[in-house]
């Protein structure tokens, strides 16, 4: 996973004013007139005639780039924010110190172009109580822009004053940023109060890129799942996209902002626009190498996203598996690239399974997330036509003879054998070294519960037949959703 290089000159660290934190960016992100920038702020939160938001609107993602590009994309996000919030709480890059986990301006007031904002002091002290992971660091607040950005909306959209949390976030560590998360949402409850998370997204691929990366982000996002989240990020990252830097400029502070809007009763994340430095201001940016943003609004209505595949896709991932096995017979690379199709780019498991006359002639695959779900389609078609123990290499001569099929696992849930549900559940067995797993499917040929088990222990994974009731074997399930030729 990249990091995020940290600019923080000494001098920033020994020389922190008390006081008002003073604009850092004004003139250069946004207009440092007051009257100019009320008027710009003001047509961006100008909201279009049947526009209408989710009810119960607990936090809103908005991007933190010059207003040029961005601006108009972060006053959708709070198009939606009544004016009925006491405290705001906002989440940000930290892009000049690195923190272990939030580092808040406890005491200081947050100065922009159109007045000070006071901070909440009670609720960092609580929060620098109640937790390690919380501190009061005003030198990484100095000359950050990803929290200053956001505040002439507020002061716009906001009528009456209102108290800040201002803090800046970017470890890595998901645990961490789930109890800040969990933090937060303990010290928020019955309160009025607004969640933002400042986050901008790809950095720096061309458009199309950009496009496929922030989709797929999107859709992590819509899952309510901060660890899809950082998933994606990751398996996204490691394909060396040209250009990519990161997939998101504000990933730590996204991730606990979800966890904290979770905890706090959002079921659902509603994207409002996806879009980019090149569409946004195309004059000032080219589309080979953009920024990419987001912004969507977290609530207490709706659910989150199922990911279900649609029947287009699957016809693509089984088209995508035959291509991969006669790429290996022809010598022709991989595709390295991003799908077009955001969904197609997220984390995938998937067994990919090979019948020739109705045989069985090959059947491997991932049983955790660690390729996008294309890439994990492709490698078990390779896997299964040449890496299958049980059979020799498929030949170029079968190609034409063999049917593909391919089962996307869900996650695997530890599991009781009693809870063990036959023709829905696909099971795999653990023991020590030894491991093995049978596809729901098998069910059809193995219907007792107790010899589908056995078979497991005896057949697949090595070990005693009834080791499916030795304590020390762990059991997981799982379902699958198979689609075949």
């Amino acid at each position: 996973m990249r990091r995020t290089i940290f600019a923080a000159p000494l001098l920033w660290l020994l020389a922190v004013p008390a006081g008002a934190r003073t604009p850092a960016v004004a003139g250069q992100f946004y207009p440092a007139d007051p009257k100019e920038l009320a008027a710009l702020v003001d047509g961006y939160l100008a909201v279009p005639a049947g526009a209408k938001g989710p009810s119960g609107l607990v936090a809103v993602l908005a991007p933190h780039a010059g207003y040029e590009f961005s601006g108009k994309m972060a006053g959708m996000a709070y198009w939606y924010v009544a004016d009925k919030y006491d405290t705001v709480v906002i989440l940000a890059t930290g892009h000049t110190e690195g923190v272990k986990g939030a580092a808040l301006l406890a005491s200081d007031s947050y100065e922009t172009p159109l007045g000070k904002v006071q901070p909440d002091r009670d609720l960092a002290a609580a929060l620098v109580k109640a937790s390690p992971l919380f501190e009061d660091r005003p030198s990484a607040h100095l000359r950050e822009h990803a929290v200053e950005v956001q505040l002439p909306f507020l002061q716009r959209r906001l009528k009456k004053p209102f108290k800040l949390l201002a803090a800046t976030l970017n470890t890595g560590e998901l645990s961490d940023l789930k109890k800040i998360g969990a933090a937060l949402a303990a010290a928020l409850r019955g309160k009025k109060a607004l969640l933002v998370v400042s986050a901008d997204f790809s950095h720096y691929p061309g458009k199309e890129a950009a496009a496929a990366s922030d989709g797929a982000m999107a859709l992590a996002v819509s899952s309510m799942d901060p660890g899809l989240v950082q998933l994606t990020s990751r398996i996204i990252n490691a394909k060396n996209v040209p250009g990519l830097e990161t997939c998101a400029c504000g990933e730590a502070a996204l991730e606990a902002g979800m966890e904290a809007a979770r905890l706090l009763g959002a079921k659902s994340f509603s994207v409002l626009k996806i879009s980019d430095s090149h569409t946004e201001k195309p004059g000032a940016a080219g589309p080979e190498r953009v920024v990419g943003y987001i912004s969507g609004v977290f609530s207490k209505a709706g659910t989150a996203a199922a990911l279900e595949l649609s029947p287009e896709q699957k016809k693509y991932l089984l088209k995508e598996a035959r291509a991969a096995l006669l790429g290996a017979f022809e010598g022709a690379p991989a595709p390295a690239g991003l799908e077009k199709d955001p969904r197609l780019n997220l984390p995938g498991a998937a067994f990919v399974t090979l019948t020739q006359a109705g045989r069985l002639r090959g059947c491997v695959g991932t049983v955790t997330p660690a390729l996008t779900l294309a890439d994990a389609v492709r490698h078990g078609a390779l896997s299964a036509a040449f890496e299958d123990g049980r059979f020799s290499p498929l030949e170029r001569r079968e190609l034409d003879e063999v049917k593909l099929e391919i089962s996307v696992l869900s996650p695997m849930r530890p599991v009781k054998a009693a809870d063990i549900k036959p023709w829905k559940h696909g099971v795999m067995a653990v023991s020590g070294r030894h491991s093995g797993l049978f596809l729901p499917q098998v069910w059809e040929q193995i219907p007792a519960k107790e010899a589908f088990l056995g078979e497991i222990c005896e057949q697949k994974a090595g070990l005693p037949r009834d080791c499916w009731k030795d304590p020390k074997t762990s059991l997981y399930s799982f379902t699958a959703d198979a689609f075949e030729e």
